[in-house]
């Protein structure tokens, strides 16, 4: 009977290939429901191959969860078979996750660890060991036990530095790296987990990082997560260079690989020609084995530790995935479409500061593109909601969805910033419109939408509105730091509107956030309550407080933010502030450097609140000339904006933006919550994406750390 069986896992292989895996399962339930009886290794093997190809190729979780547990019940009767077991185990590890069956998750990996304890020490031993402690940290972790999720790292580290693996090594100290980054609780601890993978990283000989193109990424990602959590802008640069360096080599390798692969396919269909003579076939055979070669260079083929072609390995194409570990370790942390789209967003975020936005634009679409491809793959087509998706699909749903929100976002933040309010309109809309879809992947999203609806109303003018928005999305979220910025927009708003009263609720919403500015992790939060201060003490004529508080802020801000708006907001509030107190020399100077930066950066407002500057400071000198020139240029650009305001308001869209009423989200049944939050936790840190699986219950940072958003306008405009 075994020459049965291998016979049929042959022909389940053979039709797995042609893409016919209804057949390939046939072939594979024909040896379990058959009324002769295999050994039950065979039967295990089988079983074993079935959730494999489930779980590849399907969204059948539970069909593949029984077989695995029916392999589970035979194995205890078979003494040996050590790699069947810890296979068995960690299949079903991973369906119950899919699942969200947390803590039978945990009970198996557990009886994993403890089949290794009874087992002979050897090479494969030690990688079970090391798969068993990363799937334990990801199950953890989801349950927010990050102690206890560091601690099984640690284990699988001190194994891999063991077995004087430095790529394993690396695996686990940047997972290590990545808890620390979800749950932040001291600046030393995630210094020195940095610091540790920086040495490992360097371990390594250059041509193997080289090839490790999983870690690659996920280290440098990692780095630009915390650079950009400690607000080291200029540091992180380097690694932002090195990942867009590495995706556009990878992308060339894949457009290699397809050409390849293309005239490979014609050699082989020449091949099969019966026809052709000896010289011929021999020149195709001596074409076919170079170009096999060439494609098994770029592919990586030859790995050292290759995966089994049956009984548990789920394998995909070399274009999928980007591995982190070899197997039998699970180590993918995102899958390839996602980590590009992440890649294109960390130049957004790098170059929307620098006013580089031609740049911005490009690489937003770039990576909605590639995310609107994933999420059609996923079935996710216009009219699919969170409850229509299968349990097993909502994870990897939720990654491309956080990544689409964080694109509009900055697509959003580009758009007004350029004055561009009806396109900013568009990417909003959009943004609500997926929130309403998707209302429990994207609950972390509401708050940012309340506070881009709020910036949006600022800057046509509806400060009442913006205020609403901003102190909405404060009630929202649960992130200190997003709190304190959308109390400092709010204030920011209350001071455009000019009145006595409003200027006293912009001081109660400013005090608080001055008391603890220096507690946030980087500089954000300082420099912008530092600007919306030093703006209200001119307001109320405290001038000579509100310059040493613009004058600290304005050097805080370009020694370490490099925030072009921000320094050009800070030198326009100086140069009113310089023509307040008479310095009309220096308050030139400082106003043409901000009128410099705002029309390299388009942003009309700030032009023409420096222009009305320049008008008051020409008439000060008596240079009627300069005056009327400049009084003309800023009549063309108040026009200019004024119609872009008006064009804003006449869209179908702006009523329901600026509205004072929370979006609504379709309803959904108490089952159909339980279907969508079950297993990891959809409160997506939007700081730092998550994943190797690793995901967190506690609501993580807004992406308001991420974004580096705009501090508003800061001049009244006339409506």
């Amino acid at each position: 009977m075994e020459g049965v069986a291998e016979g049929l896992w042959g022909l389940a292989d053979y039709e797995e290939k042609k893409g016919e895996i209804g057949k390939a399962v046939k072939c594979l339930e024909a040896i379990c429901q058959s009324q002769v009886s295999f050994l039950p290794i065979i039967e295990v093997k089988t079983r074993l191959r079935i959730a494999t190809l489930l779980l590849k190729h399907t969204n059948n979780v539970n069909h593949a969860k029984s077989h695995l547990e029916r392999s589970q019940l035979l194995l205890k009767s078979i003494p040996s078979c050590f790699e069947l077991k810890c296979r068995a185990y960690s299949l079903l590890s991973q369906c119950y996750q899919l699942v969200g069956a947390i803590p039978s998750q945990k009970q198996i990996l557990n009886k994993g660890l403890e089949l290794i304890t009874t087992s002979e020490d050897g090479f494969s031993r030690r990688l079970w060991y090391c798969n068993f402690n990363s799937q334990l940290a990801i199950a953890l972790t989801i349950e927010g036990d990050h102690h206890g999720s560091i601690s099984a790292l640690e284990n699988g580290l001190m194994c891999a530095t063991q077995m004087c693996y430095p790529e394993l090594q690396m695996f686990f100290a940047t997972s290590i790296l990545h808890v620390h980054l979800m749950q932040w609780e001291n600046d030393s601890s995630v210094q020195d987990a940095v610091n540790r993978c920086n040495i490992i990283w360097e371990s390594i000989e250059s041509e193997k990082r080289q090839q490790c193109l999983g870690l690659l990424f996920y280290n440098e990602l990692l780095h630009v997560f915390y650079l950009l959590r400690i607000c080291d802008y200029k540091n992180a640069v380097q690694h932002v260079d090195k990942l867009d360096a590495a995706m556009k080599s990878d992308l060339q390798r894949r457009q290699q690989i397809k050409e390849l692969t293309k005239e490979l396919d014609a050699v082989n269909e020449s091949l099969s020609r019966s026809d052709l003579n000896y010289r011929d076939r021999s020149a195709l055979s001596g074409k076919q084995a170079h170009l096999e070669e060439q494609l098994n260079n770029l592919t990586g083929t030859d790995k050292e530790f290759s995966e089994p072609i049956y009984f548990g390995s789920v394998r995909r194409t070399w274009e999928d995935k980007l591995e982190l570990a070899p197997p039998p370790i699970d180590g993918e942390w995102l899958p390839k479409g996602a980590i590009y789209a992440l890649v294109d967003l960390t130049v957004v975020v790098f170059n929307r500061p620098k006013g580089l936005f031609k740049e911005c634009l490009k690489r937003i679409q770039s990576g909605l593109q590639t995310i609107q491809e994933q999420l059609k793959k996923l079935g996710i087509l216009d009219g699919v909601r969170e409850v229509d998706l299968q349990h097993s699909a909502i994870w990897i749903a939720s990654v491309y969805l956080m990544l689409l929100m964080h694109l509009l976002e900055n697509k959003v933040a580009v758009d007004l910033t350029r004055s561009d309010f009806v396109e900013a309109q568009e990417a909003l809309v959009q943004m609500r419109n997926w929130c309403i879809r998707f209302p429990t992947i994207l609950q972390a999203c509401e708050c940012v939408i309340e506070m881009l609806r709020g910036q949006y109303a600022h800057c046509v003018s509806c400060y009442d509105e913006a205020i609403y928005h901003f102190l909405e999305a404060s009630r929202l979220s649960e992130n200190k730091s997003m709190q304190a910025m959308c109390c400092v927009y709010a204030a920011i708003s209350y001071i455009c509107m000019g009145d006595a009263e409003s200027s006293a609720k912009a001081l109660d919403l400013i005090g608080p956030v001055l008391g603890v500015m220096d507690s946030f992790t980087g500089v954000r939060e300082k420099t912008s309550v530092l600007l919306a201060h030093g703006f209200l003490l001119m307001r109320q004529q405290n001038l000579q407080e509100a310059r040493n508080r613009l004058a600290f802020g304005l050097q805080t801000t370009h020694n370490t933010l490099g925030n072009l708006q921000l320094v050009s907001q800070y030198l326009t509030v100086l140069g009113n502030l310089g023509l307040a107190l008479r310095d009309t020399g220096q308050a030139r100077e400082i106003l043409r450097s901000s009128l410099t930066l705002a029309k390299k950066l388009n942003d009309i407002p700030t032009q023409i609140w420096v222009l009305s500057n320049l008008t008051a400071l020409y008439q000060q000198l008596g240079e009627k000339g300069s005056e009327m020139e400049n009084l003309d240029y800023q009549t063309k650009k108040v026009e200019d904006l004024q119609k872009r305001i008006s064009d804003a308001c006449s869209s179908s869209h702006h009523v329901e933006l600026i509205a004072k009423v929370k979006i609504k989200a379709h309803q959904l049944s108490g089952i159909d919550i339980k279907r969508a939050i079950s297993g990891p936790s959809m409160r997506v840190d939007l700081d730092i994406p998550e994943s190797i699986g690793l995901s967190a219950t506690s609501s993580m940072t807004s992406s308001s750390r991420l974004m580096d958003f705009d501090m508003g306008r800061l001049r009244r405009r006339k409506a």
